[in-house]
């Protein structure tokens, strides 16, 4: 086009359906209003990246300005907000094929022309061309003023247009290369016309893109001795971004101190954090992430719809603040950032589009935290106490939300044990593994709701005598877990509250002569059995001797596949309906009581008698009795009889 055309503006319509689309975008497509300026921003930093690689073979582009900057101006007065760069700008032709077609890129025509290392050093970000239509959310209007690099002062492009579906075309003269976009902003958008807003912004969004972005210093109000003196001076302008991403700094380089400001940066915890990992990755996907395990639990940890996740960003450009795709759900504690070169947004960038890329990173970092964590179990038993007090009943929601890694996230769990003195959890599945008995094929455990009513529970009587041990679960979540976690290293678990129990072949009592024993046993006893049967009737779907008891007189035993008492009570008190179940009542014919009942032939006394053997069973059981008054007066009964 000569420059006699040039002389005269023109009007041009955009190349697609402007007006519909361009009102999608405006109203509909961004659900944050400030998004704006980061989008901006990126298309600055695209430009500048597009300058740096060109002036590699035409250093005559950089002219005589190669400080790469972003600056944003303010006019209160005016109600305008001003971000521009002096990157490669454009040329009339590319301000028509790039603000003339909404949904076009520059950027990814770009990205199509790179090439080897270009294209894996390149931090260009904008690929979707919609970025700069978002200044409409906030404006009336939008003025951009470009020259490209290398071309004539003269040769400036200025590109007008209110968000209807054409645009204004006039050439200008720039002194200067690259672009300005200036917006004159609606009137209940005028908050966006003020220094701290802008600064928080960038600051929230843009705070580790690579070059500076610049905002004047405000000249403080003049004395009253100077107050009438009129000073010129140049206006200064500073950098309001770090411009430096610390995870995209070599991890030698980086002080220990570094990452715990960082932690606190990114996570608003005042405490240091127990551990962290820095990776950077190569290759079918190319991310880094600074990944954190806290030393303490937030307020909002067990309500599972609060926000989680870590920050994402995209080439140092803040996308989002709970990125929860990346991590399970077990592992929400969790706090970092991850910034890939090339995931896949959707058209605003606002919302994470699910595909293998993602899921293939998800898969990763889940290992990585979980390596994390077995690490800090190895070397740091203190430190992995601390977040096991603080984290541990979250990790158990592993095994039903991760097949994978059940094997992996069992490693890791801490449990109180029938054999070990301390209160607190110490021991490990592996642990308890390698101390079991020669014949033992079963890991047992034991649910309940506190560790005190664990470790005087009567169904450990049995296994206290023979020195086996017991796993005592006491969080609300361990039977509901035990569900998914059937195994581990080749071991079934048993609860020993819960079916027939068999420990003869652990402790040496399968011998002939024992079995004719029990039998005769057995065959002696059924008229008791008979006895506890009829009284209690439909109460217990039936009665046998023990084999877990060598103190109490009776225990109740539900089914192997029956639910339990944690799991009872947990639904119970959010209002679901629990199936019916009935117990088998275990009796030791050893103990007093038993033998009392045995030897009376009072039907009442029998009655009395029965009813304090099952309410004890109850209790021992954790579960409520129908009548506590009777059961006092049966006990004062029994007493001074």
């Amino acid at each position: 086009m000569s420059n006699k055309k040039k002389a005269k503006a023109q009007t041009l319509g955009f190349q697609t359906e402007a007006k519909q689309l361009l009102h999608l975008m405006i109203h509909s497509l961004y659900s944050n209003k400030e998004i704006f300026l980061r989008e901006l921003i990126s298309n600055a930093s695209d430009a500048a990246d597009k300058l740096r690689f060109e002036s590699l073979n035409d250093p005559s582009l950089l002219e005589s300005d190669p400080e790469l900057k972003i600056r944003i101006s303010f006019d209160e007065k005016e109600k305008t907000v001003t971000i521009s760069d002096n990157g490669i700008g454009m040329s009339e032709s590319e301000v028509i094929e790039n603000l003339g077609t909404i949904a076009r890129s520059g950027t990814s025509e770009f990205l199509k022309n790179l090439t080897g290392d270009q294209k894996q050093d390149s931090q260009l970000i904008g690929q979707f061309g919609v970025g700069f239509y978002s200044s409409f959310i906030v404006a009336k209007k939008v003025v951009v003023e470009t020259r490209r690099a290398g071309l004539d002062s003269s040769e400036g492009i200025k590109w007008t247009c209110e968000g209807e579906a054409d645009y204004q075309l006039e050439p200008i003269k720039k002194e200067d290369r690259g672009t300005s976009v200036t917006m004159f902003l609606k009137s209940e958008e005028n908050e966006f016309a003020s220094e701290w807003r802008l600064r928080s912004i960038v600051k929230k969004y843009s705070d580790h893109i690579s070059i500076p972005v610049q905002m004047l210093k405000q000249e403080p109000p003049p004395t009253d001795e100077n107050k009438d003196e009129t000073v010129i001076s140049e206006p200064e302008w500073s950098a309001i971004n770090d411009a430096q991403a610390l995870w995209t700094k070599p991890r030698n380089k980086i002080k220990d101190e570094e990452y715990k400001e960082f932690y606190r940066h990114v996570s608003s915890d005042f405490t240091d954090p127990l551990s962290w990992s820095h990776n950077k990755v190569e290759g079918k996907q190319d991310y880094t992430s600074l990944i954190y395990i806290p030393s303490m639990a937030p307020m909002d940890l067990y309500h599972r719809d609060a926000s989680r996740g870590i920050k994402l960003y995209i080439k140092r450009t803040f996308i989002m603040d709970d990125a929860e795709q990346f991590l399970p759900m077990y592992l929400r504690f969790v706090k970092g950032v991850l910034d890939s070169a090339d995931l896949p947004l959707n058209i605003s960038r606002e919302i994470l589009q699910k595909t293998p890329m993602v899921e293939s990173i998800k898969s990763a970092l889940t290992k990585r935290v979980l390596d994390m964590l077995s690490k800090l179990a190895k070397k740091d038993q203190e430190k992995y106490a601390t977040f096991w007090s603080q984290f541990g009943t979250v990790l158990k929601e592993g095994p039903s939300e991760d097949h994978t890694n059940k094997e992996k996230i069992a490693k890791l769990f801490l449990f109180s044990s029938s054999s070990m003195n301390d209160e607190k959890p110490t021991v490990t599945l592996e642990g308890y593994v390698s101390r079991m008995k020669e014949k033992q094929k079963k890991i047992y455990y034991v649910t309940g709701d506190s560790i005190s009513s664990l470790r005087n529970s009567p169904y450990l009587e049995a296994f206290k005598k023979h020195n086996i041990e017991v796993l005592l679960m006491h969080d609300r979540i361990d039977e509901w877990m035990m569900g998914y976690l059937t195994e581990f290293d080749g071991k079934h678990f048993q609860d020993i509250a819960k079916g027939e129990l068999d420990l003869d072949e652990i402790t040496d009592g399968s011998g002939e002569e024992k079995k004719t024993a029990k039998k005769k046993d057995s065959k002696s006893d059924e008229k008791v059995i008979s006895k506890i049967g009829d009284i209690l009737d439909n109460r217990v779907s039936g009665v046998r001797t023990t084999s877990r008891l060598t103190h109490s007189p009776a225990c109740l035993v539900i089914g192997e596949h029956d639910m339990g008492e944690q799991m009872r009570k947990i639904m119970e008190a959010a209002g679901q309906s629990v199936p019916e179940t009935k117990p088998t009542l275990e009796i030791n014919v050893k103990h007093p009581l038993v033998k009392k009942i045995k030897g009376s032939d009072e039907n009442k006394e029998v009655k009395m008698l029965t009813q304090l053997l099952f309410d004890q069973a109850l209790l021992s059981a954790g579960r409520p009795l129908d009548d506590p008054a009777n059961f006092v007066k049966g006990i004062n009964k029994l007493m001074f009889s």
